[in-house]
């Protein structure tokens, strides 16, 4: 950690040159003595990805910043607020704390918390930040989490830990494939503390998450504007109840859809006929599998068993998802009688994309008005042109 990056005249210039070519000022001789041109270059690059990921971090004076990948890697601000909320007790220790985000939104709510973090560099640079935004109630520890765990006599109200993929293919893999490996420490783990909260990448199959791991009490599948970022299980002894699972939105407004895993196979409800309004459930809700209890939960019919999206004569603005009223209903027979098309495209369990579509029919694009190009039970393929209403 090269502390005269701290100074007035560094930060002036970081500061100053946020919106410059990181990699021509990497190249060119650095201003400021005792200090690397790539130095710099990597202070600007990471301050400006924390612009909107990190925004108490950007905004704060003096915060050191590392490298630009611990920044990529490192969870987001609402993403950490969100899960600290799933921490109980008055102790809690981050057993791959990185450059501290979640440790930092964990501390704000338990009493006593230690932040592991193996790169001695790393923990330098997060520990004087800590400084800087107050964060007063955290242990810093230049360890191996599993490592300290072992060898300490203390047993935690939370552990929390954040396995990274190594090495596994397949957008299907297991948290034996990450490290730590979760599912070889499970038994000490679950012994130290009374809640485990793990993260994962969002692409682990929540099915075969829950049978491998055992003790899931709650899985949380946190989508930031219709993406999903991570999957967070919640493991506690001797669950006794089926797992619940909740899908999170965190936009504008908070919403979540909570369900039992042993609801998810609701009967489904199929529509002929559109009604004045169509649903697009957010990535989250999707990723949750309760396809048909959606449509239960919020009064909802199916366009058809394989297509995910949703009619119904009334609005439900808590539904977490895109909301269109619909204008009207074309074959894809009339649209090449069509003249001006425009909209925006989409394709759910259609035979075509996008880009194809667009390109074929010679639709312009619109920032209100949308295509949807799908398939419905008893109709076939189908073309609703519609306005949205809700954004995600």
């Amino acid at each position: 950690m090269n502390t005269k990056i701290l100074e007035a005249a560094a930060q002036e210039f970081i500061n100053g040159h946020l919106n410059d070519d990181v990699h021509r000022i990497s190249m060119s001789k650095s201003p400021i003595e005792g200090i690397a041109a790539k130095e710099l270059a990597n202070q600007i690059a990471a301050k400006k990805k924390s612009l909107k990921k990190l925004p108490t971090w950007f905004k704060a004076p003096g915060i050191y910043f590392p490298t630009v990948l611990s920044i990529e890697q490192t969870s987001s601000e609402i993403t950490a607020e969100y899960k600290a909320n799933l921490a109980i007790g008055s102790s809690l220790i981050d057993l791959t704390a990185g450059f501290g985000v979640d440790s930092y939104y964990f501390s704000k709510r338990i009493q006593n918390t230690v932040h592991c973090e193996i790169d001695a560099d790393l923990l330098e640079i997060t520990k004087y930040n800590a400084e800087a935004l107050g964060q007063h109630n955290t242990a810093f520890i230049n360890s191996d989490g599993l490592t300290f765990l072992k060898e300490s006599d203390r047993i935690f109200d939370t552990i929390y830990i954040d396995p990274v993929r190594r090495g596994a293919t397949g957008k299907v893999f297991m948290l034996k494939d990450c490290s730590p490996n979760v599912v070889e420490n499970l038994a000490l783990l679950l012994a130290k503390s009374k809640r485990l909260i793990i993260k994962t990448a969002p692409m682990l199959d929540i099915t075969a998450g829950v049978n491998e791991l055992g003790s899931v009490s709650e899985v949380h599948i946190v989508s930031v504007h219709n993406e999903v970022k991570e999957l967070l299980w919640v493991l506690e002894k001797d669950v006794s109840t089926a797992v619940k699972i909740t899908a999170v939105t965190l936009n504008e407004q908070l919403k979540t859809f909570s369900f039992l895993k042993n609801e998810e196979h609701e009967q489904q409800l199929l529509e002929d006929e559109l009604q004045r309004f169509l649903y697009e459930p957010d990535a989250a809700l999707l990723k949750s599998g309760a396809f048909n209890l959606i449509a239960k939960r919020y009064n909802l019919q199916k366009l058809s068993a394989q297509t995910h999206l949703y009619t119904s004569a009334e609005i439900y603005t808590e539904f977490p998802g895109r909301i269109f009223q619909i204008e009207r209903l074309i074959s894809p027979g009339d649209l090449k009688k069509e003249k001006d098309l425009s909209g925006n495209v989409i394709t759910r369990n259609y035979r075509d994309t996008p880009e194809n579509l667009i390109k074929k029919y010679r639709i312009k694009p619109d920032d209100k008005k949308f295509l949807v190009f799908t398939e419905m039970n008893k109709k076939g393929f189908v073309v609703i042109e519609a306005n949205i209403i809700q954004y995600y």
